[in-house]
């Protein structure tokens, strides 16, 4: 899974995030940060108050929390969704000495970034250019 640092730099660069069934985020309070959610249309689903998306904890969750706005959420994007954003730059993703590479074209020629997990290494990729 991506870093929260890395998932951090993605926000702050300006990568959007449509929240969508399937997706991992985490939330922006200190007391939270260990807890990873899924939206799912059954515990977490996308409703819009006054234009603006947040996301709905329905009644099935352990704890209470009616509802949370997209600012106070890290998006957590899994390996599919970051090699998308990468678009027609993604050339390959190969495992190395215990982590991955991911190798993107550019204007310049093709450029590498490696970390251990492979979704660090796209947020990596994607960070460049961004």
């Amino acid at each position: 899974m991506i870093s929260v640092d890395l998932a951090r730099r993605l926000l702050s660069e300006g990568v959007l995030w449509e929240p969508q069934p399937g997706d991992r985020f985490m939330i922006d309070q200190p007391t939270l940060l260990d807890e990873v959610f899924w939206i799912s249309e059954l515990t977490i689903d996308v409703h819009t108050y006054q234009g603006q998306p947040i996301l709905g904890f329905n009644g099935t969750t352990e704890w209470a929390l009616d509802s949370v706005t997209l600012d106070k959420a890290i998006w957590l994007p899994r390996e599919d969704q970051l090699r998308d954003l990468l678009g027609h730059r993604f050339l390959a993703l190969n495992p190395i000495d215990g982590g991955w590479c991911v190798t993107i074209a550019t204007a310049d020629g093709d450029r590498l970034f490696s970390a251990g997990d492979a979704e660090d290494a796209y947020a990596l990729a994607l960070l460049s250019f961004v």
